[in-house]
Formats: structure tokens, C-alpha cells, sequence
């Protein structure tokens, strides 16, 4: 098993996506730890946001608008990232335990396939935020036509089908095992084949990086300048809505927060050949993963800053609860005031003097 476990840890910079920790956590101890202590304040700066801001997201565009097709978008957009988010605390308790899994094979398994497929959901729901809204600028006949929120559930499920399809060799490979004092929770790809092991990794990075990131990236680019081109050969002033601009801050989010991640991801590939791009990877791949996570607390942020209609709804939504709040306030101070009055003694019509009847 020794010698597994030094193989497994050539895959081992992921702490917690894909990869998870083994025997080189052993090594140059003093620096990684900086880097996990920065890793385990992004999980928890993430969790706390991302759980306020994605319940809030979840409930204006689930309880509080008109249900349209953006709102179906950004509505599952908001679920995917706050199921993630939820899920955190096992990875920051993993950290915080160097690296001991304490909680079992199934939900070792259970929280990197939520955390996979987050990312392809995430991305996958871009993509299509980012084609709709191509479709409903440039082809306005057919989008009123076709476009509707039925139509877009529909494509969400698929997204949703797909999305835990693409996550299932976390839940395949994903176990656990004990090195002397710990369990770590990692990718158990073939303990007694290096070379199949080596396989199954490269299909993986290669298939997560081009399904979930190149190929929808590209599709947004792509349906940006086509947008773009139309309206400059239209030559009219198209008005710039503020879901639009919404949509590409929350494009731009993605891929400034999932970019690096994959980029290690690939440079992984190539571990061996370099001893120098060994250590880069062991110092760089648990920010750069802790970076993609943070993307999930960026989103709802997003919504709240550039979303006049959510910001809207929560400023109404905060005024209605303030105000319900000095009600009932006022209320209970004005039955304390009145249980607090002494009551008067009451006048006995007895005792009251009797008018003289002389003149």
C-alpha cells in the first residue's frame, strides 16, 4: 500500500475537488499550511455569503417576481450554488483536521459529486443564460413565439441530467483510506496499475476541462460577438438591460474564478517532467480551487449589485419587515403602558354629598 500511496500523491494538489491529500502533506508541512489556512478562510467567507446570498436569490426569484424565463435561469443558477455552498463545512472540517476525512465513504463520495457538479451546472447554465439572451435580442419573433418558461424548465432538467451525469466518476472512483494516524478521502483510481491510474486522470482533466469550461466558454464568446456584430450592423441604439449587464458580470465572474483551476488541472498532467512544476502545483492548486469555490458566493452578489428588480424587491421586502417590526414593537409597548396604569378607585354614589335643599 506504501507504494500507492506515493503514486496517488502525484495526484494530490486538489485537496478536495478531485484529488484529495496523501503522502506529500508530509512534506514541506510549514508552507502548505499557509496555504491551507488561506484556503480554509475563502470556504468559510464563501459558506456564509453564499448561503445569505443565494437563499436571498432564491427566494425573490422562487416567492417574490413574476416567474419568466430569466428568473428560471437564475433561479437554478442560485440552487445549484447554494446546495454547494451547504456542503463547505465538510471541506473546511477536512482542512482544519489536516486532511483527516472523518465522516465515511459515502459522503466522501457524496461531497465531491456535489461539488463537480456544481461547477458543470454553473457553467452549463451560463452557457445557456448567455445564448437566451442572444436569442431574445437578435431572433425577437421566434423567442416570443417558442421561449417559454415551460421550455426553459425543461432545458433546465436537462441541464440538471447532465450536469450528474458528468459528476458520476466522483462517485465511482471517490473512496477512502487510512495512512497510519489519518483517512483521506481521494480519487482511487487503480491502487495496483500506475499506468491505468495515469489513464483515468488524463480522460477526467480532459473531459472537465473541455465539457466545463472550453466548449460552454467558447459558446459564450462566440454568442457575445455575434450580439455584438448584429448591433453594430443594425446601426440602432439597443438599450443595454440590466439583466444583460448582469449576465456578463457573472460571465466574467466564472471565468476569472474557474480559469486558473483548470489551468493547474492541465499543468498537472505534466507533474513529473519538472520538479519546479511540482512545487508550483502543491503551492498553487488549493488557492486556485479555493478561488473556483468562491465563484459560488460571487453570483448572488452580483444579482444584488446589478439587478435593479432584485434590489427592488429587497429594499420593498426590508421596509415591509421594518415596518411589521415597529408595529408589533409599538404594539407591545402600548399593552405594557396600559397594564402598567394603577386603576383608579371607582366613586360609591353613596358617598357622594347631598345637595342642601334650603335656599
Amino acid at each position: 500500500m506504501g507504494e500507492s500511496g506515493e503514486e496517488y500523491g502525484n495526484y494530490s494538489y486538489d485537496y478536495y475537488l478531485e484529488y484529495g491529500d496523501l503522502e506529500d502533506l508530509r512534506v514541506e508541512h510549514r508552507q502548505e499550511e499557509t496555504m491551507h489556512i488561506i484556503s480554509v478562510i475563502v470556504y468559510i467567507i464563501s459558506f456564509v455569503l453564499g448561503l445569505i446570498g443565494n437563499g436571498t436569490v432564491i427566494w425573490v426569484t422562487a416567492f417574490k417576481t413574476k416567474r419568466t424565463v430569466n428568473s428560471v435561469w437564475l433561479l437554478n443558477l442560485a440552487i445549484a450554488d447554494f446546495v454547494f455552498v451547504f456542503f463547505l463545512p465538510f471541506s473546511i472540517d477536512y482542512i482544519l483536521r489536516d486532511f483527516h476525512w472523518d465522516f465515511g465513504v459515502a459522503m466522501c463520495k457524496l461531497n465531491s459529486f456535489v461539488s463537480v457538479m456544481n461547477m458543470y451546472a454553473s457553467v452549463l447554465f451560463l452557457t445557456v443564460l448567455s445564448i437566451d439572451r442572444y436569442v431574445s435580442l437578435v431572433h425577437l419573433n421566434w423567442s416570443q413565439k417558442y421561449r417559454t418558461v415551460e421550455r426553459a424548465w425543461a432545458v433546465c432538467g436537462c441541464i440538471w441530467a447532465l450536469a450528474g451525469a458528468m459528476s458520476c466518476p466522483a462517485l465511482i472512483f471517490r473512496d477512502t483510506l487510512r495512512l497510519q494516524d489519518k483517512v483521506v478521502c481521494f480519487n482511487n483510481f487503480h491502487a495496483q496499475d500506475p499506468h491505468m491510474a495515469a489513464m483515468r486522470h488524463i480522460i477526467i482533466v480532459v473531459i472537465r476541462t473541455t465539457v466545463g469550461f472550453l466548449l460552454p466558454f467558447t459558446a459564450i464568446c462566440v454568442s457575445g460577438l455575434l450580439l455584438t456584430i448584429k448591433v453594430n450592423q443594425s446601426g440602432s441604439l439597443v438599450r443595454v438591460s440590466s439583466f444583460s449587464k448582469t449576465v456578463t458580470a457573472v460571465i466574467l465572474a466564472f471565468f476569472l474564478c474557474w480559469a486558473p483551476f483548470h489551468t493547474f488541472s492541465i499543468m498537472e498532467l505534466s507533474t513529473h517532467s519538472s520538479v519546479h512544476l511540482h512545487n508550483i502545483l502543491k503551492t498553487g492548486f488549493p488557492l486556485a480551487t479555493s478561488l473556483g469555490f468562491f465563484n459560488s458566493c460571487i453570483n448572488p452578489l452580483l444579482y444584488i449589485l446589478l439587478g435593479r428588480k432584485v434590489r427592488r424587491i429587497l429594499k420593498r421586502a426590508c421596509l415591509d419587515i421594518t415596518k411589521s417590526s415597529l408595529r408589533e414593537l409599538s404594539q407591545s409597548i402600548s399593552a405594557t403602558e396600559i397594564e402598567s396604569v394603577p386603576e383608579l378607585p371607582q366613586e360609591n354614589p353613596s358617598d357622594e354629598p347631598l345637595e342642601s335643599s334650603v335656599v
